[in-house]
């Protein structure tokens, strides 16, 4: 069993930054591939971003590459998403998902955080 922990997220301005943690207990999380997954409100859920258990390949959705950078300490046992120059419509509910299978895309997510709101907005 893994239990997921999101943190880092919070009220923004536009073109601002935040880091946003994934920490898992209960099991080694470099067993897992790794996702960022987002919901804004009425919308469906989206996958953003996903880190190979290795660290080795990472994939983006094409609405934040260059802007967002996903990385993952396994010693710390915890995965990261770098969020820069954010903008309105990155609002939404982030969540992170664990996949037993190594590699990305995350299709089959064994485990999922509670989530953290962001919210971008002047």
């Amino acid at each position: 069993q893994v239990q997921l922990v999101e943190s880092g997220g919070g009220l923004v301005q536009p073109g601002g930054s935040l880091t946003l943690s994934c920490a898992a207990s209960g099991s080694t999380l470099g067993n897992y591939a790794i996702g960022w997954f987002r919901q804004a409100p009425g919308k469906e859920r989206e996958g953003v971003s996903c880190i190979s258990a290795s660290g080795a390949t990472t994939d983006y959705t094409d609405s934040v590459k260059g802007r967002f950078t996903i990385s993952r300490d396994n010693t710390k046992n915890t995965v990261y998403l770098q969020m820069n120059s954010l903008k309105p419509e990155d609002t939404a509910v982030y969540s992170c998902a664990a996949q037993s299978f190594r590699l990305c895309p995350i299709m089959t997510p064994d485990y999922w955080g509670q989530g953290t709101q962001v919210t971008v907005s002047s």
